[in-house]
């Protein structure tokens, strides 16, 4: 059953090498509130979604890349398609933060259908973040 319109949250747990360094990134950083928690897992409201990070030190980082718009793209990441004001309040955020970025902030697929404002950092495990933005929304799933 596909329901395009619904907002129907979605879940991802994925590793950290510490719990302390999640919270700092995730809690303080990328302001997501934090939810449930133990000594082994955090969840944390992600633009209205539940993320959940694991200490699983061994499970972390990421290894692949592909090639999108003349970029390598981390082939394993998770993000949000944030409104564009947010978007850029948070780009301007991480650049005043020194964060390394994989791929800075910039407009991918420019003048084509699904352009887009894109940015990948990585958390302090390695994991890859896209933050993404459109100026219409209604091409999020343009061809």
């Amino acid at each position: 059953m596909s329901t395009p319109t619904a907002r129907i949250p979605f879940h991802l747990a994925f590793p950290v090498r510490d719990i302390a360094e999640a919270r700092a990134f995730y809690g303080e950083l990328l302001e997501c509130p934090e939810g449930r928690s133990s000594a082994e897992w955090v969840d944390f409201n992600f633009h209205g979604h539940q993320i959940v990070a694991h200490l699983a030190p061994d499970e972390c980082g990421h290894k692949t890349h592909s090639a999108v718009d003349g970029h390598d793209v981390p082939v394993r990441h998770f993000g949000a398609v944030l409104p564009m004001d947010l978007w850029q309040a948070m780009a301007d955020k991480l650049i005043a933060r020194q964060t390394q970025f994989v791929i800075e902030p910039y407009i991918r697929f420019k003048g084509e259908p699904g352009e887009q404002a894109t940015m990948f950092f990585l958390d302090p495990s390695g994991n890859a973040i896209e933050l993404k933005s459109f100026a219409n929304l209604d091409s999020l799933f343009a061809v």
